[in-house]
């Protein structure tokens, strides 16, 4: 089957963030929705480390994976998605959900990671406020029971 799809014009149309990284970890693509979530250009992106957008206390974790992946060629985050904590240029802070995809060479090895992007920070905190709103009722008909 042939394909006419334009895969740059692709992924620069997609809704969600598309990134990708080589093997180093240093950001090799930035489509325009990355741009509106994190709030770095792509001139600003290109050649620069996840870093730029991974909260300081989740690096030594994020690196340690990554460089298990990159070894191994193995990721679970291909079908299961993945929920963590993100930064934006301003300093605040993005609950993200993402899956990838490997991407390798000739020769086989991983050279790098793609990642499409979702921004769930409404959601987490919707899902926050409702886990503690029911925290709440769950007390009061404790409490009710109680006093019976």
């Amino acid at each position: 089957m042939q394909s006419n799809v334009d895969f740059k014009e692709l992924v620069e149309a997609m809704g969600d963030a598309v990134m990708v990284s080589d093997a180093s970890g240093a950001i090799t693509l930035w489509n325009p929705a990355c741009e509106r979530m994190f709030g770095f250009t792509e001139a600003e992106a290109l050649g620069k480390s996840l870093d730029l957008i991974i909260p300081q206390r989740q690096q030594a974790r994020h690196w340690e994976g990554y460089e298990k992946t990159m070894a191994t060629g193995i990721t679970r985050y291909g079908n299961d998605t993945l929920r963590v904590p993100a930064m934006h240029k301003d300093g605040h802070t993005l609950s993200i959900a993402f899956t990838v995809a490997l991407l390798h060479g000739p020769d086989g090895k991983v050279k790098g990671i793609a990642a499409v992007v979702r921004d769930e920070s409404k959601r987490f905190a919707e899902d926050r406020n409702l886990r503690k709103r029911l925290t709440e009722l769950e007390m009061q008909v404790a409490g009710k029971g109680a006093a019976a």
